[in-house]
């Protein structure tokens, strides 16, 4: 049965290639051609037809065209019923070494005697034309591949090219003396260049740093050497060959020479040319092995006094001893049950952060911006600065002297923002949460952030299975975090639980949200017929940092105030004066009250004969 072609094996295909694709219509682009490497700048020339398997390459100087079953071949990529590639083979004759050749090598650097041991030559009546013949490691001449020394850009049609239909190889094979270390380069100049300092076991690709034919070919001759070398051109500070042998080879103890020891030029060529033979050992011998990706040597991680790093803190006395502080490149989360007060008391960290000197960023998907505002500036003003009357129902109601609202706009302005919801409309996509929290970080140097609450959040920004947003959400907070070393303060409701008390579980949606983040605090109302001594109780269920944990009978009691909002543990906390006034503490005043729990749910309803309003 002969072979069908299908879609599916194309990608699958480009996909073993490691080769970077889009699609346009029913062809499958491909940013550079497999066979001829293409260049920077003749990007997505090759393309495959996903139709009918017809192929081809868009550069003039390669052309190559073909069906599907052919580019499989050539690649050695196995399809059903498909015979291995067939090359043409190569009359084996003795070769002559003409002096154009000598000359020429000469010229760049390279001795008579690599000349002749590498058997460089010109073709027969073109000594403008020098020949680089492939021998595999049995010495068996597979191919060749030509230059012309004479190349006018623009007249030319091509500088270098491969003899048709041959198998391509590793130049220089036949050369090497043992199986220890192989150098591979991307030209055959830059091989024989080692070969002059004395390297052993030099090679060179045959077709450019982004043709990889011949790692099939050659895949169990490299895999015998205990390590390779990578010396191939250094291009904006990035060596080339890198990303296709180690993806190819990454089994294999593989080195690369360093950016530095190119000492500002482009190949070893050039290097030797200009720096000599030193230079060169010099950078074969300052290879450092490839590390891989998001892996780092546990001696270069500073030591560090984590009690030491760069934190904010809550402002509650009992939870900063707990917990050390609010760390900054940890995400927290804060749950607690709808109308109890968890929004408050983020709203209070916000307020004690500024207090410290930073500046916070802060997203309200529930409450108008006017509202967070307010909510804030009464904390920050408490009692002293607000004045309290009674409403129309005899009800008692609070605000702020419009000269001391400006004294707190003005302490915080430059470094108190909040997330606009007035931009977004039901169709506009392109404002993203995730992305505004980034730019706030840089261009306003934001390190406190308040996502209250996790849901609408989500809503800005992914549009997905619940649970599986919100775990992708909560990751990005956390990676976002550690990035930019900053604090990230999610609210999120927690399941509808009677009688028990808070914990990690608790919290709406996937248990993933509460494994990615650092620190779980708890926030829950004291129904308990103590509740005159206090109002609520604040719990730590996850400590990341220092394991310590607040829980049970350890918990926080903490009051509230009606009239500054405040919640508090002790005096000084229900007193404290922010620097925005510039005064020293004083007593908590009389006047003000602290009872039960309200919140901004609680608006309009009567609690303890109490209300408030904003």
């Amino acid at each position: 049965m002969g072979y069908e072609f299908k879609k599916d094996d194309v990608l699958l295909f480009a996909s073993s290639l490691g080769a970077e694709t889009r699609q346009k219509g029913n062809e499958l682009e491909f940013k550079f051609c497999p066979y001829c490497g293409g260049n920077k700048n003749d990007r997505f020339t090759f393309s495959v037809n996903l139709e009918t398997g017809a192929f081809c390459c868009l550069r003039a100087s390669c052309g190559k065209q073909g069906h599907f079953v052919e580019l499989a071949r050539d690649f050695n990529y196995p399809l059903i019923d498909f015979e291995p590639k067939r090359y043409r083979k190569l009359k084996q004759v003795e070769i002559q070494v003409r002096n154009p050749a000598i000359e020429y090598m000469k010229s760049r650097g390279i001795s008579e005697a690599i000349a002749r041991r590498y058997k460089i030559t010109t073709q027969t009546g073109k000594d403008n034309i020098l020949v680089f013949p492939f021998f595999d490691e049995n010495g068996v001449m597979v191919s060749a591949k030509y230059r012309k020394t004479d190349f006018k850009k623009g007249v030319d049609k091509n500088k270098e090219w491969f003899e048709h239909d041959t198998k391509p190889i590793l130049f220089g094979m036949r050369q090497c003396v043992d199986f220890k270390t192989l150098v591979i380069t991307e030209g055959q100049i830059d091989s024989l260049t080692l070969a002059e300092c004395g390297v052993d076991n030099a090679v060179s690709v045959p077709t450019g740093a982004r043709g990889f034919t011949w790692i099939e070919n050659c895949y169990d001759f490299v895999n015998k050497f205990d390590e390779i070398i990578i010396f191939g051109d250094c291009e904006g500070g990035k060596i080339t060959l890198v990303d296709g042998i180690t993806k190819r080879f990454s089994h294999k103890k593989i080195k690369v020479v360093q950016p530095k020891d190119y000492l500002t030029e482009k190949d070893a060529n050039d290097i030797f040319r200009k720096y000599g033979k030193a230079a060169i050992l010099t950078a074969v011998g300052n290879a450092i092995i490839q590390p891989v990706k998001a892996v780092k040597d546990l001696a270069d991680v500073k030591n560090i006094n984590l009690m030491q790093l760069e934190h904010a803190k809550t402002g509650i006395a009992k939870i900063d001893k707990a917990i050390g502080g609010l760390y900054f490149g940890q995400v927290g989360l804060l749950t607690g049950k709808r109308g109890e007060g968890k929004s408050t008391f983020a709203s209070q960290i916000c307020a004690n952060v500024l207090d410290a000197g930073y500046s916070i960023f802060a997203y309200s998907g529930e409450l108008p911006d006017f509202h967070f505002k307010n909510w804030l500036d009464l904390q920050i003003a408490g009692s002293d600065n607000i004045d309290e009357y009674l409403n129309d129902y005899h009800e008692p109601e609070y605000t702020i002297k419009p000269e001391t609202r400006e004294k707190i706009s003005n302490w915080y302005r430059g470094r108190a923002y909040i997330f606009d919801n007035s931009v977004i409309t039901e169709n506009d996509e392109e404002i993203s949460l995730l992305d505004t929290i980034e730019e706030a970080i840089c261009r306003y140097g934001v390190k406190f952030i308040l996502l209250d609450n996790l849901m609408t959040a989500i809503d800005v920004d992914v549009k997905d299975d619940l649970y599986l947003s919100q775990s992708k959400f909560v990751k990005k907070l956390k990676r976002i975090a550690t990035k930019w070393e900053v604090f990230i303060l999610v609210v999120a409701h927690p399941r509808k639980e009677n009688g028990r008390e808070l914990n990690n579980d608790s919290v709406s949606g996937s248990s993933d949200i509460t494994n990615a983040v650092d620190i779980v605090f708890t926030y829950s109302r004291n129904t308990g017929l103590d509740k005159d001594e206090f109002q609520s109780v604040i719990g730590v269920t996850k400590n990341r940092l220092s394991g310590r944990l607040l829980l049970d009978q350890n918990r926080v009691k903490v009051t509230y105030s009606c009239k500054s909002k405040r919640i508090a543990e002790t005096i000084a906390e229900k007193s404290k004066i922010y620097k925005c006034f510039d005064m020293p503490n004083t007593k908590a005043s009389v006047a003000d009250e602290y009872v039960d729990i309200l919140t901004e749910d609680d608006l309009g309803k009567v609690v303890d004969n109490y209300t408030f309003t904003l």
